[in-house]
């Protein structure tokens, strides 16, 4: 996840919920405007008909506008008799208001709903009227609904916020150990062109022919260290993508682990496979070097102790592409494991750091928006490494 998305979700998700906020506030106060307003206007309508003393005063139109206004309300009521039968209704949803009639087919509906508003709020008993069942009002409803929705919305916030701050510490984190590491690689510098220097003066020298296989070895291996620094060197950088030979990157690290693993009581044996080609992709040579070793070491540590080999293949992906696949015929990786071996820090050695599959796992997918994964396997541990094209 990219470091400021839960930073930005957390922004708008308190511009989301401070908004809702003012409008929900906002359309209760409408609300109960409305309700005073209507409220009034009855008790205005009612007061006029009682002091209204005239021969000619007909209370029914007023009767009549004080039923209108209360379904305007928009209360959900039904009155029943002393047999519990419904004799009028209002504002039902689905059912609309009127006369109750037990020939109408909305009777049973209109009866089964007398429990349903029993269950919100308690009857109303009215001597010479009936029972009358009321509901909530829309108002009511949204004031029970709104503040659940608005405890999850800031219970998420919170979430959010957390995953924010670790963020943030991962990142600092990170930043400390990028400085290190090139400081490191700096530190390096001075001694690896001491030992070229006194390389070129022992070869200048001579020697037996043992002697001059050794000191190309050691040249090697100083090479190596120069690489490896280089490494650190990239590390929290953005990576130098450039036209890049998946097959001759992955030869020169077998060919650098072919004659350094055990030969003796435990052989392991390092083969390399090559299929048609080409296989060249846009990488960044240094990182997606790193990788490939990374996964020979890992199957060079398999086999210590036991003997082996490894097959280090390089094909063409589905897709385009090239795909290293690194298969050893050790142990394997028992099945309860294998979704921890990328996990940073997890390893099943006594010294190991178990940085070096997650770090693998990061340039190929993070750098290179490629897929490392552990294959299925009858034997041994299989690893796909895919650089897309």
């Amino acid at each position: 996840m990219p470091r400021r998305v839960p930073v930005i979700v957390v922004a708008l998700g308190l511009l989301v919920l401070l908004g809702s906020y003012v409008w929900y506030a906002q359309r209760v106060v409408e609300e109960l405007r409305g309700e005073a307003a209507r409220s009034s206007l009855m008790f205005a309508r009612v007061y006029a008909a009682l002091v209204d003393t005239s021969s000619t005063a007909d209370g029914t139109a007023t009767l009549l506008d004080l039923s209108t206004q209360i379904r305007e309300l928009g209360v959900p009521v039904i009155v029943t008799d002393a047999d519990d039968r419904p004799t009028s209704f209002a504002n039902l949803p689905r059912l609309g208001s009127g006369i109750a009639d037990a020939r109408d087919p909305r009777y049973p509906a209109l009866r089964a709903m007398v429990g349903t508003l029993d269950r919100q709020n308690a009857p109303v008993v009215e001597q010479g009227i009936g029972k009358i069942h009321f509901g909530n009002t829309p108002l009511v409803r949204g004031l029970r609904i709104i503040p659940l929705l608005q405890v999850a919305m800031l219970s998420l916030l919170i979430v959010a916020g957390m995953m924010a701050l670790g963020v943030r510490a991962r990142a600092e984190r990170e930043r400390v150990w990028a400085g290190m590491a090139r400081e490191a690689a700096h530190q390096l510098g001075t001694p690896l062109s001491s030992l070229k220097g006194w390389l070129e003066l022992l070869a200048d020298g001579g020697g037996d022919p043992a002697q001059v296989s050794a000191l190309q070895h050691m040249q090697g291996d100083v090479d190596r260290l120069e690489r490896v620094a280089h490494r650190f060197e990239r590390i929290g950088r953005p990576p130098k993508l450039l036209p890049v030979d998946v097959g001759d990157a992955a030869e020169g690290v077998v060919n650098y682990f072919r004659a350094r693993v055990p030969t003796l009581a435990h052989t392991v044996v390092v083969k390399f496979e090559r299929g048609d080609g080409p296989f060249v992709v846009p990488a960044d040579r240094v990182l997606l070097e790193w990788a490939v070793e990374s996964l020979v070491k890992n199957a060079v540590d398999a086999l210590a102790g036991r003997g082996g080999t490894i097959t280090v293949r390089v094909d063409r992906a589905a897709g385009g592409g090239a795909r290293v696949r690194v298969a050893d015929d050790g142990p394997g990786i028992p099945p309860k494991l294998r979704r921890k071996i990328f996990a940073a820090g997890f390893t099943t050695k006594e010294r190991g750091w178990g940085i070096g599959l997650p770090l693998a796992r990061r340039i190929v997918e993070e750098s290179h928006n490629g897929r490392l994964a552990l294959v299925p396997s009858d034997r041994g541990a299989v690893f796909d490494l895919v650089v897309p094209g």
